[in-house]
């Protein structure tokens, strides 16, 4: 049987396209990138130098206001409870009202007296004064004075009895208590159909969302404390919750036991934060010639070899990198380090996984 072979030819393109594959081929991979580690920070803010002492207190309302009628009477009608939100000017409760009213009437009625006699002394003192100037020596001058003193009388009666009017339409006014601003009613001590005297407190009333921190300080100590001091607040009902706070009034005087009571404004506003729960005061209490110092949580530290050196990484929000810091630290505190120097407020300082880090290493933010 015959054999056949069979020949084809490459042509040019084919050879090219060849050749450019074997040197694809030959060429290294391209070099993986490299993943970009995400961070847990914390941001530089707390202070630590001074002494940190915590102090025992109760919340209290910034404002408040015991309230109370200006006219003694019998409560017709209370129309709030314990733990009611009210309006400036809202309705509180009402007294019986049937006396002031009249009050009032007779004072209306006297008023109405007193005009007409005002007008009959009017008419006849300037009867009087027309006799004489047409028939002078027809009226004694006596007589002349006495209708002009008539008409005075008469007018300064009318002047008292008017002043009664307004005080009785203010009585009957006053029968109506009122809150007066926005607040909370913290506490009621009146009943409906109670009679209650004038100036008798009724209602205490506090600004909901002003709440302070009221606590007392050692003597030993009060001469650290200034006003605008910063501090945090902690609540045992709240577990895990930190609140800033800052001293807003510093007594003058001691109280018991020669503490001084000082108040701490609560910064931010918390509708479960209420007057007379317990608050745990934190302060820094340092001297004058102390210098500032932070805290930031012990996870943060890289060592060196001092026990009073190490090294944290500060994140660089402008490159997204983190640089190795050298610092010097002191005492830790509540799994938290006192940095002595290499930080500053607002630095942004890794505090997990810190030996997977290396200095210029680029990371993001957690979350971001």
């Amino acid at each position: 049987m015959p054999i056949y072979h069979c020949t084809k030819r490459l042509t040019v393109p084919s050879l090219l396209i060849l050749a450019s594959m074997i040197i694809a081929c030959s060429e290294p991979p391209p070099p993986l990138s490299e993943t970009v580690r995400a961070i847990r920070t914390v941001t530089v803010s707390e202070p630590a130098s001074g002494k940190m002492r915590r102090f025992s207190g109760i919340v209290e309302a910034a404002t408040t206001s015991s309230i109370s009628f200006e006219v003694p009477g019998n409560v017709q009608e209370v129309k709030v409870d314990v733990g009611d939100s009210v309006s400036r000017g809202q309705v509180l409760a009402r007294l019986d009202e049937s006396r002031f009213q009249l009050n009032l009437d007779a004072a209306n009625a006297t008023v109405g007296r007193a005009e007409a006699e005002l007008a009959d002394a009017r008419r006849e003192w300037n009867r009087l004064r027309l006799v004489v100037e047409q028939s002078p020596g027809l009226i004694s001058e006596q007589a002349l004075d006495q209708a002009k003193t008539n008409y005075e009388t008469a007018r300064k009666n009318l002047g008292y009895n008017s002043s009664r009017l307004n005080l009785a339409k203010r009585d009957l006014e006053r029968t109506v208590l009122r809150a007066p601003f926005d607040a909370v009613i913290a506490s009621r001590q009146v009943d409906a159909f109670q009679e209650v005297n004038r100036g008798q407190k009724l209602f205490d009333l506090h600004v909901e969302d002003a709440m302070e921190a009221a606590i007392s300080i050692p003597e030993s100590e009060i001469k650290r404390v200034y006003l605008g001091l910063p501090g945090e607040v902690r609540f045992p009902a709240f577990p895990g919750q930190i609140h800033q706070a800052v001293v807003t009034e510093v007594s003058r005087s001691a109280g018991a036991a020669n503490a001084f009571p000082i108040r701490l404004t609560i910064v931010a506003e918390n509708s479960r934060i209420r007057p007379g729960l317990t608050a745990e005061v934190t302060l820094i209490l340092g001297g004058e010639n102390e210098e500032t110092a932070y805290l930031i949580p012990i996870g943060a530290l890289v060592p060196r070899g001092s026990e009073a050196e190490g090294y944290v990484y500060v994140f660089d929000d402008a490159t997204s990198t983190v640089k190795m810091t050298a610092i010097e630290h002191g005492s830790i505190r509540d799994n938290n380090i006192v940095v002595n120097s290499g930080l500053t407020a607002g630095d942004i300082v890794a505090t997990a996984g810190v030996s997977f880090l290396r200095d210029g290493q680029q990371v993001r933010l957690m979350g971001q």
